[in-house]
């Protein structure tokens, strides 16, 4: 990442805390991502199924990963959705005026 345009800011994960960069008005969005690792991070540390910082970061990633893709599959489904349905209200519009312009000749 550039640093053209972009401030260090100090997050917290898990009781540590990090430096990372980070563009000029995502400040916000960037505490919020990492408040929400962390909460993941410490939901899976504290079920004592995962022990080790790393394996509870690649745990962590993976339910997130899969959050988003699952997501991402809801949102593509229900654009395909919306797709088809103006298809079929287009193609009903092609119709009524293809009648229309029938009746005028």
């Amino acid at each position: 990442m550039s640093n053209s345009g972009s401030k260090t800011l100090t997050i917290s994960v898990m009781q540590k805390e990090f430096q990372v960069a980070c563009p000029e008005g995502e400040e916000e969005s960037l505490l919020r991502a990492a408040r929400y690792l962390s909460e993941q991070m410490e939901s899976i540390r504290s079920s004592g199924k995962v022990v080790g910082m790393d394996r509870i970061a690649v745990m962590a990633a993976l339910n997130m990963s899969h959050e988003l893709l699952t997501g991402h599959t809801k949102v593509q489904t229900s654009q395909d959705y919306a797709r088809l349905r103006i298809r079929a209200l287009n193609d009903r519009l092609e119709s009524a005026i293809a009648d229309g312009k029938q009746l005028k000749i």
